[in-house]
């Protein structure tokens, strides 16, 4: 997958232009309240003096940083603030392949496409590794793919597009190939907070120097646009990722982190778990439709996604926008997301209309 323009926008695009009711299961964008506590913070920050809405330290704001280095058991000098999660990849990418140990990156198939996009941008090369039908990733055929030019294997779990969980013993197992290989894990834990198996490991439970944890508030409150993630990087890899941060972002918004870390600090759980169970209901609906249209689907342990196959409808951009036009429902095609599952589907259930969703999708193939 080469770096260009990713086909969310001309999906997306196509969706809003189409000449009838559309329901959009393209993006990850939650259709859920964020925390009431998140837009206390925005108020409070209203109200304080005009120093406050001058540049933010580049790093991050040194109290948001060590709240996050409580809750992750780290050290708060190795929490980088960045401009969404987006951000944060890139800056442990770009770590990984500046440092002259080689320059091939170890992606999944399927695989969220900005992966691929960022190793074209930074002059990597990419080596795929497919997943089992279900998502799972055997550490063993990224170990047998890996070599002395690996810089980089990059994961996401829960994971965009399958739902699949990666379990302690492979993110153990996939450190240790990294460290073998004097490469870098970059584990990609954005959806963390939707993990519906119970199974979801982080890599910052692995003590390593060849492990980079990548994280976003933009799920786990349901405000992607606030654009407020963070990296946690070795030590030894801080003051690169600092420096690479300053030159491309300079800061990130004062705002934005006053508001996260007043939703971390005063956020109960409770609203974690209504959201999870929001999306398993969404989940058992729409994969309901699917069984009465005869569709093969990925069944997702975590995340917001789900992977659909119609038999002898393949998951072209040209049956996408189809899809859109015959039967009103806007997914993503399988093509999006490498070769493995090219013939699949993928829909975000981020909407109120999934029901309404999955009976189009029903009357269309069933």
């Amino acid at each position: 997958m080469e770096y260009e323009k990713p086909l969310f926008f001309e999906i997306m695009s196509y969706a809003v232009h189409a000449d009838r009711d559309v329901v959009d299961m393209v993006s990850g964008n939650p259709d859920w309240e964020p925390p009431a506590s998140l837009r206390d913070g925005l108020r409070e920050y209203a109200d304080f003096d005009q120093s406050e809405f001058q540049y933010a330290p580049s790093e991050g704001l040194r109290d948001l940083r060590e709240e996050i280095a409580d809750r992750r058991g780290v050290d708060e000098s190795q929490v980088v603030v960045t401009n969404g999660g987006g951000e944060a990849n890139y800056l442990a990418m770009a770590r990984a392949l500046e440092r002259g140990a080689g320059n091939e990156v170890i992606l999944t198939d399927p695989v969220y496409p900005y992966y691929p996009g960022k190793t074209s941008m930074l002059g990597g090369k990419q080596r795929f590794v497919p997943t089992d039908d279900d998502g799972t990733l055997d550490p063993a055929a990224v170990r047998e793919a890996a070599s002395d030019d690996t810089a980089c294997i990059v994961v996401n779990s829960p994971n965009n597009p399958t739902g699949a969980v990666y379990p302690e013993a492979t993110i153990r197992e996939l450190v240790a190939i990294a460290e073998d290989h004097d490469a870098i894990l970059v584990s990609d834990e954005v959806y963390d907070h939707y993990d519906r198996s119970g199974r979801f490991s982080s890599a910052l439970s692995v003590d390593s120097d060849h492990r980079i944890v990548t994280n976003s508030f933009s799920k786990t409150f349901a405000i992607t646009g606030f654009r407020v993630g963070y990296a946690v990087f070795p030590e030894e890899h801080v003051e690169a990722a600092k420096a690479r941060h300053m030159l491309v972002n300079v800061a990130t918004t004062r705002p934005g982190q006053h508001a996260v870390l007043h939703a971390l600090r005063n956020t109960d759980p409770a609203y974690h778990e209504a959201n999870r169970e929001l999306l398993a209901e969404r989940v058992d609906t729409f994969t309901d439709a699917l069984d009465e249209a005869g569709a093969a689907y990925t069944e997702p342990d975590g995340a917001f996604y789900v992977m659909a196959r119609f038999d002898g409808y393949p998951g072209t951009v040209a049956n996408t926008k189809e899809l859109i036009d015959e039967a009103g429902v806007a997914g993503m095609p399988g093509e999006a997301f490498g070769d493995a599952f090219d013939d699949w589907f993928r829909f975000a259930l981020v909407t109120p209309r999934v029901e309404e969703a999955a009976d189009r999708l029903a009357e269309r193939f069933g």
